[in-house]
């Protein structure tokens, strides 16, 4: 699935952590009266001030940021949620006749704003337990339910997610690297 964008035209400043992403768009936000859209899987989380390259609270008071420190880091947190976010924060936005700059080094967040994620269908295969998992036609009612609804350990992924949710890879649903 592609995304097709509209208006508001995006300015996207990518790269890795240290680049200098965050002095750069600050600079420009000031000077074209634009707002800040995070993308950085770290920096959504509230409390990861240490260890992430998350704006200082003086860049934060020069220009509005979005989409830092908006959850909590016991909170799931996906891809699809982080562009569900963007997205609303970038109709914000441009509701107010501003630019928006998207920010941050969380390759995956900026890729699935711009192009979408990919819808996969459910694998049959985990529809139906293996054989080895299945009871025996003389198994109890009980123990036939759990053992018919148990899914198979060497799955790759968690019971019931897709392994494109990103669900199962830690904080931000992505590691930060790579482009």
């Amino acid at each position: 699935m592609s995304r097709v964008l509209a208006q508001p035209a995006l300015t996207v400043i990518a790269g890795p952590t240290g680049a200098g992403k965050t002095d750069l768009a600050v600079a420009l936000a000031e000077r074209v009266g634009a707002e800040i859209v995070s993308a950085d899987s770290q920096a959504v989380y509230r409390h990861f001030d240490l260890g992430t390259a998350k704006p200082e609270p003086a860049q934060l008071a020069r220009v509005p940021h979005h989409l830092v420190s908006v959850v909590e880091p016991t909170e799931p947190f996906s891809a699809a949620r982080w562009v569900a976010l963007a997205d609303a924060a970038i109709a914000e936005i441009a509701a107010r006749g501003r630019p928006v700059l998207i920010v941050g080094g969380t390759g995956l967040y900026v890729r699935a704003l711009l192009h979408g994620l990919t819808d996969t269908p459910p694998d049959p295969s985990r529809s139906t337990p293996p054989p080895e998992l299945r009871p025996p036609s003389s198994a109890p009612p009980m123990l036939s339910g759990r053992l018919a609804t148990r899914p198979a350990s060497t799955s790759s992924t968690r019971p019931g997610r897709s392994s494109s949710s990103g669900s199962n890879r830690g904080p931000g649903g992505c590691s930060s690297g790579g482009w």
